[in-house]
């Protein structure tokens, strides 16, 4: 059987989801002065010390 098996995974893809949406679309702060094809690269640069 595949695909997701319990509601919280659903959820947690889904979030991740919009927020990759929001960090490629500029709505946060983070990669924010990055080229826009290296935007995602940037942004997870600089959550990996935080995280």
């Amino acid at each position: 059987m595949r695909g997701l098996k319990r509601d919280r995974s659903a959820e947690v893809i889904i979030a991740g989801h919009a927020f990759m949406q929001n960090l490629w679309r500029g709505h946060y702060e983070l990669g924010a002065y990055a080229r826009p094809h290296l935007r995602l690269a940037a942004a997870f640069d600089e959550l990996a010390p935080v995280v």
